[in-house]
């Protein structure tokens, strides 16, 4: 037996071997030792080899799924090797293969692949300055390919998020993020010409011109390798991938992994799952809906055409009075299978009797779905209610093959509905006419010897037996042969016994025998139509996540974007969807960028709302190009094709960068590749050196913004000297969040207003962050001090500004400030601030 195992461990020597013997999967040496530590789970030892004990540990064949998630999760690999050989005609081991590898990106199981996510298997491969991709979801049977160059490769990956990650062998450091499954093969399978050949025949085609990928070589390898892997895993021919699609930069508005992270998309910025973006919007249905969702989410649209027909249909589901309102489209796909991955199950042959009862149950509603979206204005679902026509023939196909509700798995026998199997109902009927026949023999047998309390009865471990107490022993006919002797009785067989046994034994094999045919028959008819499958499932996930956007809409109060061809982005009344729903009263603000005013130059304390304020301006320009309703009173966008953010930054001490190189390489990124029509959000560069060197660097980095690279930016700033800019360059506007000050508290208006802050305000942030008091009043004095002292001796001067001359005789500004307020224009709290607002600026 050992080895038997060792000729199949050598096979897969870096990934744990789960060996089935009878009712559990075994491991051995140190996958054992490996296992026992990562599952908790006892470590023995059983035999010698070499000498040494052979160490052991296993899991129960019945309950593998928990443990296989477990290893999954934690980046594991494993091959589960079954018994194939009949035991009553093996010499020596029973005949063992592996039948299946389950690796963290291969997965296809229902009880191991998170619900609302996609897991994605992606392959990667450099070659001359280019990055190719290929990624699959084994779960729907999707592959893409796409290249990128090299230095975009990490925020690809960021963007697929994979499961798994394949590389080339000679791959020096391939940048996925910390967690995700690495798996180095040999070089030589990433060789285009060889991945041409494979991709056509796993196609069905003569070659790939049909396909779009000439010219990608790097992307065409990278799509060999990951289908041989897979293959591999699998141990199938992947029936159910059957072409590719190529993603083209063009197609999508281009994020880097920073700009990800900080728009919170579908994780916050400590990795948790909500309150983000795509935690707000899922209302779905289904699970295959959310996981549409999440994929638009990332990947927004330059195409306003494509977006605006996902507007139409939102709009078409939230119209009043319609029958097609998101909440009747909900409610019809409410109770749906997981179709999508249900057909890949059942491309692998994997597929259990509940998926397929599900499957059922979910076609059975086709019927009145198609009737409600057939009802839809023209030209609004008309693209989904063609595919979602019922399909009666295959839920007829399962509905007169499955039981009601069949058994979890075949070989518990219950799956086959009665009446669709003559010589299945005949085997049945033996086993059922058990009961019948023992009471029967029992009346005779009693009759035939005399013993009124004899009794004929079966049982798992000896079969069907006659049981005599020992008091009517002397009463046993001669042809009574003894089975088991009991401490107050005998059981005893008889020929007609036994033959019946034989019968009602066999019977029960064979039953089972033939419910396993007729099962996978049905998965074969099932697989002959896996295209169709495919496209219900495809429709299906669409609807769902367009009614998710609908009712989010309604829900959030979020309105219809516009496009335009006119290089703007125009913002009325904008929120942010994820700190709205974290705070009790949130104040909206405006945007406004063009041509003529490119710049914002944004200022206000600490804690004033300017981080907020350019992500939600981020955030509504992507939720518009994923095709959603957005968190503004009206917005109108122009072309779009990058969102950069330069928010916040932290030291890389694995790659050996302090925070200001972190936030340096950022910025470079930004200055290097944004065009005039991306989206740019930069926000308090320069801290993490000197004042001046500091200061230098923003200042150069707003003006290359504004005069070289002429893209919408908004660019927040403690640096006071910046808000020059404005008076220099005519596209650069200066505006600042609003606050007030009493005695020495601060109250936090959030507020857009034009022209710049008069300061920061920083020494209050830090009193309500509960710096002590003797701190605080320490600061103030030195504060003092330095602006009595330090400013006019030239400590730090407005390095920009042109030198001062005399200051011009006029009234006080707080005097012409005053003078212009009309208080019978004005509500009592506009009064109330500006009172406050005055007496700040006399103090």
């Amino acid at each position: 037996m050992m080895q038997q195992y060792l000729a199949l461990k050598a096979g897969y020597p870096d990934m744990l071997l789960f060996y089935r013997m009878g009712d559990f999967y075994e491991l051995f040496h140190a996958d054992a030792e490996k296992a026992a530590k990562l599952l908790d789970i006892t470590l023995t030892t059983r035999g010698a080899s070499a000498g040494q004990p052979i160490r052991m540990a296993g899991v129960p064949f019945h309950s593998v799924e928990q443990y296989l998630a477990k290893l999954v999760r934690l980046g594991e690999s494993v091959a589960i090797c079954e018994q194939v050989g009949d035991p009553a005609l093996a010499k020596g081991p029973v005949e063992r293969k592996v039948v299946r590898v389950v690796t963290p990106g291969t997965l296809t199981d229902s009880a191991l692949l998170p619900a609302t996510r996609e897991s994605l298997l992606v392959a990667a491969c450099v070659a001359g300055g280019t990055a190719g991709l290929a990624w699959l979801s084994l779960a729907s049977g999707r592959l893409r390919v796409a290249e990128v160059p090299a230095a975009a490769l990490e925020g690809e990956l960021e963007r697929l998020q994979p499961a798994e990650l394949l590389v080339p062998d000679d791959f020096d450091s391939p940048p996925a993020r910390a967690g995700v499954p690495v798996k180095r093969i040999e070089s030589w399978q990433f060789d285009p010409s060889t991945a041409g050949r494979e991709l056509a025949r796993q196609f069905g085609t003569t070659d790939l011109s049909g396909y779009g990928v000439d010219g990608l070589a790097p992307a065409l390898g990278a799509a060999g390798a990951l289908i041989a892997y897979a293959r591999h895993t699998q141990q199938s021919a992947l029936p159910h991938v059957t072409g590719l699609a190529v993603e083209r930069e063009s197609e999508f508005v281009q994020m880097d992994a920073h700009t990800r992270r900080n728009l919170e998309i579908t994780e916050t910025l400590s990795g948790a799952p909500a309150p983000t973006l795509a935690s707000l919007l899922d209302r779905c249905a289904t699970s295959m809906g959310s996981r549409r969702l999440r994929h638009w989410l990332h990947h927004p649209l330059r195409d306003a055409a494509a977006v605006s027909r996902r507007h139409d249909a939102v709009e078409a589901l939230l119209a009043a009075g319609s029958p097609v309102r998101h909440a009747a489209v909900l409610q019809a796909l409410s109770g749906w299978a997981d179709v999508e991955r249900i057909a890949a199950r059942v491309a692998l042959g994997t597929a259990r009797p509940r998926d397929l009862s599900g499957l059922r149950d979910t076609l059975a509603t086709l019927p009145a779905l198609h009737a409600l979206l057939s009802s839809a204005p023209a030209g609004t679902l008309d693209g989904l209610a063609a595919p979602l026509a019922p399909a009666d023939d295959l839920h007829a196909d399962l509905d007169a093959t499955l039981r009601e509700e069949p058994a979890a798995v075949v070989r518990e026998g219950g799956v086959i509905r009665d009446g669709c199997d003559r010589e299945l109902d005949e085997l049945r009927a033996i086993q059922s006419d058990c009961g019948s026949f023992l009471l029967e023999m029992e009346k005779r047998e009693r009759s035939r010897t005399g013993i009124a309390n004899l009794r004929v009865e079966f049982n798992k471990v000896h079969g069907f037996f006659i049981e005599v107490t020992q008091g009517q022993l002397d009463r046993v006919p001669a042809d009574y042969r003894r089975r088991q002797t009991m401490k107050n009785a005998e059981r005893f067989i008889t020929p007609e016994l036994k033959a019946f046994e034989d019968k009602a034994l066999a019977a029960g094999e064979r039953a089972l025998a033939r419910e396993k045919e007729l099962y996978e028959a049905l998965l074969a008819r099932l697989q002959s139509r896996l295209a169709r499958l495919q496209e219900i499932a495809d429709a299906a996930a669409e609807l769902d996540a367009l009614a998710a956007l609908a009712a989010s809409a309604e829900a959030l109060r979020l309105a219809r974007p516009e496009f335009t061809g006119e290089d703007t982005i125009e913002i009325a009344g904008g929120r942010h969807l994820v700190v709205e729903s974290q705070v009790d009263d949130f104040i909206p603000n405006d945007a406004s960028l063009s041509r003529s005013r490119q710049l914002l130059l944004i200022t206000g304390p600490n804690m004033g709302g300017k981080s907020t304020y350019m992500r939600q301006v981020a955030q509504v320009a992507l939720l518009a190009c994923c095709g959603s309703f957005v968190p503004a009173a009206r917005a109108t966008l122009g072309p779009l094709d990058r969102i950069f953010t330069r928010i916040g930054a932290s030291d890389d001490l694995a790659g050996g960068r302090s925070t200001f190189m972190v936030e340096m390489t950022e910025a470079a990124a930004i200055l290097n590749n944004a065009t005039p029509r991306s989206l740019v959000l930069v926000d308090e560069i320069g801290r993490g050196t000197s004042t001046f060197d500091g200061l230098a660097l923003a200042y150069a980095i707003a003006r290359h913004l504004a005069e070289k690279v002429r893209c919408y930016a908004l660019f927040a700033t403690h640096y006071f000297e910046l808000t020059a800019l404005a008076a220099e360059l005519p596209n650069v506007a200066n505006v600042h969040l609003d606050a007030v000050e009493h005695k020495d508290r601060i109250v936090f208006l959030h507020r857009l207003e034009p022209g710049p802050a008069d300061k920061s305000y920083g020494i209050h942030v830090a009193h309500l962050a509960g710096i002590p008091k003797e701190v605080v009043r320490a600061a103030r004095k030195h504060l003092a001090e330095l602006e009595t002292h330090l400013r006019p001796a030239g400590a730090q001067p407005d390095l920009f500004a042109a030198p001062a001359g005399p200051a011009p005789a006029g009234p006080h500004p707080v005097v012409e400030e005053l003078a212009a307020l009309d208080p019978d224009a004005m509500t009592p709290r506009e009064a109330h601030e500006a009172l406050y607002r005055l007496r700040s600026r006399l103090d």
